[in-house]
């Protein structure tokens, strides 16, 4: 029985994806990228913002269409779409079987077989938002092999008053340290060289089953693993990055100098109306923290802009924050007016046109920031991770520490050598172009 997975949405719901697959490969299911071959589909969705709501009810729709001609025999939906909208979903889409929250995908076997063999499903496959996050569970690695992203903690405890997570995901609960060494273990073995540390937020990993932040003491373990290259940290927030922890990044070899900090803006009075925990201030001390205990340390953040109420004087303030602060990385979001939260009703909503005016300030002005730093990076010596090859152009294409996958850019490595997907190798770059490098192989 071939089946197509459809992933949409985060590197946290591609764990969910991969450890799905690995349940239902074990029951002797196969697997297909082609939607021509598929008899069972299953699309894992997302919904944190509007484009990505959108994304998955047209995908959704489109694999309805091919359940119509009669190939297709099962069709289910997951994900943080399927929690939220899962009544509209059975009453707008007939063609959807069955419907999987976030917390139930240890339901997917037993939803296909139960759909295949005609009996009723549904509702009965949503659980408990608060329950247990999954683990242990042998996954099916979908991001080439030499990388894979360890979810260490599901749900959030935050409650900005933009996102909806909290109530799709459930409250802030860790794995534990000893399921995620062997799951570390497993991976590389699996031939697995960079782990990407992910979670709603990955800084207070392990205050709920140690009573502490136990992120340092995971990275300590992790760095003991044989074969394992790289360790790359997503999904820090500000207040919570402590001296503990920066002192971990510095005495693991192994872990990247690299930190994904997500702030959200440089405004105080729009922090305040985000529910954001932290100050203009106090997010500049943090940073200056970290380039003061690792010098080398790139740093990535991503922003809203156009949230309800924020003022030219407050875009003028995050402009000022961004060109003072120079981030090595950075990405902005416009605005998202998403239902059930307490932004959603706020006064002053501002229109989509001035969102993306205000966005293009500010990627025009991360350009020339992010340009320079590219430049500055032309005759110095990096490592890079070999992620592929255009014969037509005859480079290899690989990553640096400051590059994560998918979100960052890439080097470009000129050699005789014959290299391999995983290959670590000394590079010297040797110019720059926009966001990314170009180097020769040492």
């Amino acid at each position: 029985m071939n089946i197509l997975f459809i992933s949409l949405g985060c590197d946290k719901n591609l764990v969910d994806t991969e450890m799905m697959l690995g349940m239902l490969g074990r029951e002797g299911f196969t697997f297909t990228d082609d939607e021509t071959q598929a008899e069972v589909i299953v699309v894992n969705t997302c919904c944190f913002i509007h484009d990505a709501k959108e994304e998955s009810i047209n995908t959704i729709l489109e694999m309805a269409e091919l359940k119509k001609t009669g190939q297709v025999k099962a069709l289910l939906v997951t994900g943080c779409l399927a929690q939220r909208y899962q009544k509209e979903i059975q009453e707008e889409i007939p063609e959807v079987d069955c419907i999987l929250g976030t917390t139930a995908i240890d339901q997917i076997v037993q939803a296909v077989r139960e759909v295949l063999e005609g009996k009723e499903t549904g509702m009965e496959h949503l659980k408990d938002i608060h329950r247990a996050p999954l683990y242990g569970q042998k996954r099916v690695v979908t991001t080439g092999g030499h990388y894979a992203y360890l979810k260490i903690a599901e749900g959030c405890d935050k409650n900005c008053t933009y996102c909806i997570i909290p109530r799709l995901r459930g409250k802030f609960r860790s794995v534990p340290i000893e399921a995620l060494v062997q799951e570390a273990y497993e991976l590389v073995e699996q031939g697995v060289k960079e782990l990407i540390l992910v979670a709603q937020e990955t800084t207070l990993y392990g205050v709920d089953l140690y009573g502490e932040k136990a992120l340092p003491t995971l990275l300590d373990k992790l760095n003991e693993i044989p074969g394992l290259h790289w360790i790359r940290i997503l999904y820090c927030y500000p207040e919570e990055i402590t001296n503990e922890l920066i002192k971990a990044i510095g005495r693991n070899e192994k872990v990247c100098h690299y930190l994904d900090i997500p702030i959200q803006h440089g405004s105080d009075a729009v922090l305040k109306r985000m529910g954001r925990r932290t100050t203009s201030g106090q997010l500049r001390e943090t940073i200056v923290n970290l380039r003061q205990a690792i010098p080398d340390i790139c740093l990535r953040t991503s922003l809203i802009t156009g949230f309800p109420g924020e003022t030219m004087d407050d875009h003028e303030i995050l402009m000022d924050f961004i060109d003072d602060m120079e981030f090595d990385r950075l990405g902005v979001f416009t605005y998202s007016q998403e239902e059930d939260t307490p932004a959603a009703g706020m006064p002053d909503q501002i229109d989509e046109e001035e969102k993306n005016r205000r966005r293009e300030q500010l990627m025009e002005l991360q350009q020339e920031i992010a340009f320079e730093k590219a430049q500055e990076m032309v005759g110095q010596r990096i490592m890079v991770m070999v992620e592929g090859k255009l014969d037509e152009e005859g480079v290899y294409v690989g990553r640096s520490y400051k590059d994560a996958p998918n979100v960052d850019g890439y080097v470009f490595v000129h050699t005789d050598q014959n290299l391999m997907t995983g290959d670590f190798v000394p590079v010297v770059i040797t110019a720059s172009h926009e966001y990314d490098l170009v180097g020769e192989m040492e």
